[in-house]
């Protein structure tokens, strides 16, 4: 049940971390903590790599605003250790942040509830790529994109256009993770949809659609480069932005996600059909990120909504009630 806001008490912004993403979690974490503190919240910073998780419960905290991104701190691992310490946290439970975390396992069960999304391989690491390219390419046409399944920010991804540029790419992903996803490339349109709330009282918030130079919207373009040009909202139809807003809520639900996410998607040039990317459980919430400026859009401030998110704080796994 979400809480009011006199009723927070102490609150840990979890942050850095030690995926990856690191980088980038700082800056969410310490935007959000800012953030929490303007509006009187008492709000602090807690870096997962210099402290124990456990600390969280010596420490007196009540509630934990997730803002890291990636491996123990999005997929499951840090949302089962504060199931264990009894102390809310924002964004949905264990088993969605391990399925939306998983590439591969989230576009199983999106195909399982009949939700488009682009035909993949998966490949692990040191496996004979030169074997297998052409029947990869047979099957999944070119270009085809390569990333690893359970990172984002786009590290470890890349574009591959034709049959010899395969391996190289495997090898890249392989560098991130046990394992490459190839996917069918999809040419069209980037577009992402933020949601808030749980099962069916969730709020889609306006669409985005990402123009990034040379279409690549890497690492760099992400986070530092101020050459992506972002509309919101996006210039789609009435009708399509309900069909795209619809679907990827339909997504979010179908993985069990709460409390907020990000859905992203490729809008097919050749029929506006839209296709189903990943979902972020823990969306970034820097001065570039995508959830903020959706927000601001439908009139929600960076403020109002870390508060509406914090408030939302839960625990998801029911204990035994006592005679």
């Amino acid at each position: 049940m979400t809480v009011e806001k006199k009723d927070l008490g102490k609150v840990a912004v979890l942050y850095g971390g030690v995926s990856a993403e690191r980088e980038v979690s700082i800056k969410s974490g310490t935007m959000v903590h800012a953030a929490l503190m303007a509006q009187g919240i008492d709000a602090h910073l807690f870096d997962t790599q210099d402290k124990s998780v456990f600390d969280l419960k010596t420490e007196g905290f009540d509630r934990a605003f997730i803002a890291l991104h990636g491996r123990f701190g999005e997929d499951g691992t840090l949302q089962g250790a504060l199931e264990l310490l009894g102390i809310p946290y924002t964004g949905s439970g264990v088993l969605a942040s391990a399925l939306a975390m998983n590439k591969v396992r989230t576009k199983q069960v999106w195909l399982q509830s009949g939700l488009a999304t682009p035909l993949y391989r998966v490949l692990p690491r040191g496996a004979d790529v030169d074997a297998v390219t052409d029947e990869i390419v047979a099957e999944l046409g070119l270009p085809m994109f390569v990333k690893p399944p359970h990172e984002g920010s786009s590290l470890g991804a890349g574009k591959v256009n034709s049959a010899n540029e395969l391996k190289a790419a495997c090898e890249l992903a392989w560098r991130y993770d046990t394992h490459a996803l190839i996917e069918q490339c999809i040419e069209g349109r980037e577009l992402t949809c933020a949601v808030l709330g749980s099962g069916v009282d969730t709020l889609s918030l306006p669409i985005v659609e990402i123009k990034a130079p040379s279409g690549d919207y890497n690492f760099h373009n992400k986070y530092n480069g101020n050459d992506t040009v972002y509309d919101c909202p996006a210039q789609v139809s009435p009708e399509l932005t309900i069909e795209i807003q619809r679907m990827i809520s339909d997504a979010y639900r179908a993985l069990g996600c709460s409390g907020w996410g990000r859905g992203d998607v490729l809008l097919r040039t050749s029929d506006n059909k839209p296709y189903l990317l990943e979902m972020n459980t823990s969306p970034g919430m820097t001065d570039h990120s995508l959830v903020p400026m959706a927000a601001r859009t439908f009139g929600i401030s960076y403020e109002e909504l870390v508060v509406r998110i914090l408030c939302d704080a839960r625990l998801h796994v029911q204990r035994p009630v006592k005679d």
